[in-house]
This record gives C-alpha cells, sequence and structure tokens, in this order.
C-alpha cells in the first residue's frame, strides 16, 4: 500500500516514515522543509547534526532496500499539485504531521501566529478538500494534540474525544448523547488542532471520510530502531525555548550544566509520550481505520503523566544538576491535575508502551553530552511571552 506522510522530514515524521516502510509500506514524504527554515529563521540549529532529506533517503533505500519519494511541495499553497499526486500514487493512508508544532513559536509574534493560522489551517482543509475531488477515499491518521482538552483541573478523566453527555429537551426530557469534549486551547498553536477536530467532524459527516485524529501527548526522546542504524538517519533533537520539549530540554541543559529551567511552579501536569511509542501508533491507527461513514476516530495518544517538578526533580538527581524558576511566559494554570483514558492504544490495539526510566533518560543524556558543542545557550530560554500581561510580570522580575 502507498502512502503519504506529509510532513515526514519533521521530528515526528521522520521516524515515522522509516518505521512503515521496514513495515513493507511504500513511503512518500510531502514536506515543503519548512522546520529546517524556521531553524535558520530563529539562528538555532538541532543538537544532533541531521542530514539533508536527501541524503537521509537515499542513506534510508540503500540500507534498507525500500523506495521512500520524496516530493518537495507546500500544502497550504500548492492545491492543485496534491490533488495530481493524490491521483497519480493513489495513497491508500495518508499520515497528517505538516503542522507548525510549536506552542511558544506561534506565541512569539504576529507573523509567527498568522503563520501557524495560515500553514496548519490551509493545509488541513487541503487535504480534506484534495481526499474529496480524489474521490479515492484514503485514510487519513493526523497527529493531534491532548492540549485541546486545555489543562484545567476540572476533576474529570479526559475522554477519547468524546463526553458523554445528558441533555434536557424542550418536553423536559432527559436525553443520552456523545458530544465533542469541550475545546480550550492554550495557545495558538493549539487552537489549530482544535480547529482541525472541527474539519473532520464536518468532512467525516458530510462526504464520509475516514478520519482518525490522536490527541499525541508531549514527546519525549528522539531516537528510533530505525534512525540508529545509519549517522545520516538521525532524527532531530530540539533543545532551545521554542521547539524544544520539556525533558529534552531538561537533559540538554544537564549536559552543559545549565540550571534545570522550571516556569512557574512546576505544577504544569503533562501526558507523555515516547517518541518509539509516537511511531507504533502510527503503524496502530492505520491498521485500524474507521469504516466508510463512522464518526472519526480520536485515541488519546499518550501513556503517562507527569507534572514539570516530577521531570526536573527526577533529571537532578541523575546528572545532579540544579534547579531554577524562573517565570512562566505562558499564560496557563500555576497547578492543574490531570488524568486521561488510553484505553483504545493499550488495552484495545494492544501498545506495549515505552515507559519513563533511568536507563532511557540516560541515553538521551548520553546523546546530548556527545553533541553537547551544539547548543547555543542563547538559545535555552523560552522567549516567546504569552500576552502582556506575562511581559510585564517578566520584566519587573528581572527588575528586582
Amino acid at each position: 500500500m502507498n502512502i503519504f506522510i506529509l510532513g515526514g522530514d519533521g521530528f515526528c515524521g521522520w521516524p515515522t516514515t522509516l518505521h512503515l516502510s521496514k513495515l513493507g509500506y511504500n513511503v512518500h514524504i510531502l514536506d515543503n522543509l519548512s522546520r529546517r527554515k524556521i531553524d535558520t529563521e530563529l539562528g538555532v540549529s538541532s543538537l544532533t547534526p541531521i542530514a539533508s532529506i536527501e541524503q537521509r533517503v537515499e542513506a534510508w533505500n540503500q540500507i534498507s532496500g525500500a523506495n521512500i519519494i520524496f516530493h518537495q511541495i507546500d500544502l497550504a499553497t500548492e492545491y492543485e499539485r496534491l490533488l495530481g499526486l493524490l491521483l497519480t500514487h493513489k495513497p491508500g493512508a495518508i499520515v497528517h504531521f505538516a503542522e507548525q508544532r510549536a506552542a511558544p513559536y506561534s506565541m512569539k509574534n504576529s507573523a509567527t501566529k498568522r503563520y501557524t493560522i495560515f500553514n496548519n489551517t490551509n493545509v488541513t482543509h487541503n487535504v480534506l478538500c484534495a481526499m474529496v475531488e480524489s474521490k479515492l477515499e484514503p485514510h487519513l491518521v493526523h497527529l493531534g494534540t491532548m492540549g485541546v482538552y486545555g489543562y484545567s483541573s476540572t476533576g474529570l478523566t479526559l475522554p477519547e474525544g468524546y463526553l458523554h453527555a445528558e441533555l434536557k429537551n424542550i418536553h423536559g426530557e432527559i436525553s443520552d448523547c456523545e458530544i465533542l469534549y469541550p475545546t480550550s486551547p492554550g495557545s495558538i498553536y493549539h487552537m489549530t488542532k482544535c480547529l482541525d477536530q472541527e474539519m473532520f467532524k464536518f468532512y467525516a459527516k458530510n462526504d464520509h471520510l475516514r478520519i482518525t485524529d490522536l490527541h499525541q501527548g508531549i514527546v519525549w526522546g528522539t531516537m528510533t530502531d530505525e534512525v540508529m542504524l545509519d549517522e545520516r538517519l538521525i532524527n532531530r533533537f530540539d533543545y532551545d525555548g521554542d521547539y524544544g520539549t520539556v525533558l529534552n530540554r531538561f537533559l540538554s541543559q544537564a549536559a552543559i550544566g545549565y540550571p534545570l529551567t522550571v516556569h512557574g511552579t512546576g505544577g504544569q501536569t503533562r501526558a507523555f509520550i515516547h517518541i518509539r511509542d509516537t511511531v507504533r501508533c502510527i503503524a496502530l491507527a492505520i491498521k485500524n481505520p474507521p469504516n466508510k461513514g463512522e464518526r472519526v476516530k480520536i485515541f488519546n495518544q499518550q501513556t503517562e503523566i507527569y507534572s514539570v517538578i516530577e521531570l526536573a526533580e527526577l533529571v537532578a538527581e541523575l546528572t545532579g544538576s540544579e534547579i531554577q524558576y524562573i517565570e512562566n511566559p505562558r499564560y496557563e494554570a500555576k497547578e492543574n491535575s490531570l488524568k486521561a483514558d488510553n484505553e483504545n492504544f493499550l488495552y484495545h490495539l494492544k501498545l506495549e508502551p515505552t515507559l519513563l526510566g533511568d536507563k532511557l533518560i540516560q541515553e538521551i543524556y548520553e546523546c546530548s553530552v556527545k553533541y553537547k558543542d551544539r547548543i547555543d545557550p542563547k538559545h535555552i530560554l523560552c522567549q516567546s511571552i504569552w500576552n502582556e500581561e506575562r511581559k510585564q510580570v517578566i520584566e519587573k522580575g528581572l527588575r528586582e
């Protein structure tokens, strides 16, 4: 089966590309290489030295005997070309990673806010329109985020997309129904994922598209079995304040003796998943599509829940690092509780999760130490501030 991986050059997209190719799928990468361009814009680079997309593809094809094909295309603007690729290669599945993925970058300034909205919503809608127009009926697997639910302490276990509700009709009678869990985005990036969810709902209902939306937790780790086969296949490792995910960021800070920077109290609780499980979940989702006419399948793609301070204390204990509390640039609750259902992957699809442990943390730390000379300390702290209120608080703290 042919598979399109949109954004297949990125942090999650590249290891997924290799994993699906290893499983025997004929993989096509569709990417405009925007993530590399953003590195240039920000003046920062991956902690790991990543090869060009052409070198990556050539290396994998040599090692595996596969034939990954790369198409450089801007999916937000080149609709007719996207449609042509669909009609030519007739993919049975489309994996959608082609969105600007960093909340801090999406909140940096008006230009990054507008870019995130323009790119993310246009890519998603172009893909949906092309699926309808092509009449090919591929299964769309989209990488969403747990952030669509928001991070308030409701005391509820977050469902997998749909919330059971009892509603009173005009006659005073109670009706049972399921509704999409009310969204509560915490950034422009998260808002685009909420918009995606509404577009998926419409196109599944109106055009009977088969869609799976994966609400993923924060990814930690950087290596999978496939990317470790050759230096040219190595995955990117973001450590900076815009793109670095929290555990990876802490471990790179520890590698250069920089204090572990915890925003606010560190009481922000989040869901997490290892990159190895990300690629496995994508493969499982592809193998278990919804039937035509069914509502969107929504899975919570996460395996563990931790607070930021719990992670910082774990890294500090293993590496001897100090913890430094700094003003939180984000506009969010100081602390929150979080519990989420993830039965679809763990129990129904039999995912064997990769859990946080000393051995894997040490693996990431050793990678950070190996490439520590590539770390630029001036990019460690988050430079994006959510709103004027947070800006004033941070500036006051600096003056004092």
